[in-house]
């Protein structure tokens, strides 16, 4: 199961987004600022962030920074109510994937973290299991591939 750290300091909207996050199968996490966030990064197993920018003791720029040059290598999503593009361009220059201006569908953020997540998996995964293969006096049967090799 995928953990998903929710950084966002409006309780309401973070609640919204666990709920729909859970929904979807996700183990989420809760921060209300920076400094709690990177506390639960330290501690926990994440593969996601989900950060808003405008949070109080550390925005969102900050933590992305900081957790990229701590080269943890998960997945942020930014969060903001901020549209303009010198604040997309930020989020993306202090190491963001992905940056969505609120209000946005829940199902919208819902595929974007399905899609992070299967290219992080993708990326950083050594879930490809090697061939089963068998190997008998110059005979080798690749069980998986379903070949046999002689000699």
């Amino acid at each position: 199961m995928f953990h998903i750290l929710v950084a966002e300091d409006n309780d309401a909207y973070r609640k919204l987004l666990r709920i729909h996050l859970v929904r979807a199968g996700y183990e989420v996490f809760e921060a209300g600022n920076g400094s709690q966030a990177l506390e639960i990064l330290a501690n926990e197993t994440i593969h996601l962030l989900i950060a808003d920018i405008m949070m109080p003791e550390m925005d969102g720029f900050e933590l992305t920074s900081q957790i990229r040059n701590a080269n943890f290598s998960l997945p942020i999503l930014i969060i903001s109510a901020k549209n303009t593009l010198d604040d997309k361009r930020e989020g993306f220059k202090t190491g963001a994937d992905d940056y969505m201006t609120k209000p946005f569908s829940p199902s919208e953020l819902v595929a974007r973290v399905k899609a992070h997540l299967a290219r992080y998996e993708r990326l950083v995964s050594s879930a490809k299991e090697a061939n089963d293969i068998i190997e008998i006096r110059g005979l080798k049967i690749d069980k998986t591939a379903r070949r046999v090799f002689v000699d």
